[in-house]
């Protein structure tokens, strides 16, 4: 199995079927895939094929995700999908103290494969979860990225 099919498979199973919560900012949503980011896709009729797709292009691929070692490659793609691939990719270069510009470049990928990826990939967490933390729906949703942020974590250290 692939590195982007473990991450995906990872992501699909916390992020679920068919939802329209009021209280979420995405709006209608399948499978992660919300009306907000895709304001023209049909989120209803959504296959699984088409999230993957979706997932690979937009969050894997933009997040260059496949440049990375394991486990950041798994956490920066989790990060990617539930806190936007931007804030993801910045996240990740505060950690590795590089610019903080939110695209990913040689100096960025080139940092994070001379890290100590045992601690750069605690950093990275840390650093999701005082994001999640400054949440304003953190007390509706934070135990729930918490527990899936822990989740990450474990399953990208033992998938070196």
């Amino acid at each position: 199995m692939s590195a982007f099919d473990r991450a995906v498979e990872f992501v699909l199973a916390r992020e679920g079927g068919y939802s329209n919560d009021t209280h979420d900012s995405g709006g209608e949503t399948k499978f992660g895939i919300s009306k907000a980011a895709y304001p023209n896709l049909d989120i209803k009729n959504l296959t699984v094929e088409a999230a993957k797709a979706i997932y690979k292009a937009d969050y894997w691929d933009r997040c260059s995700c496949g440049s990375f070692p394991q486990p950041i490659s798994f956490v920066l793609f989790d990060s990617a999908v539930n806190q936007g691939p931007s804030k993801a990719i910045r996240l990740l270069q505060a950690a590795l103290k590089v610019q903080q510009d939110g695209r990913v470049g040689p100096e960025t990928i080139r940092a994070a494969q001379r890290a100590d990826i045992g601690f750069l990939t605690a950093m990275f967490v840390a650093r999701r979860a005082f994001q999640y933390s400054l949440h304003p729906e953190v007390i509706r949703y934070g135990q729930g990225w918490f527990n899936r942020l822990a989740e990450c974590h474990q399953l990208a250290m033992t998938e070196k």
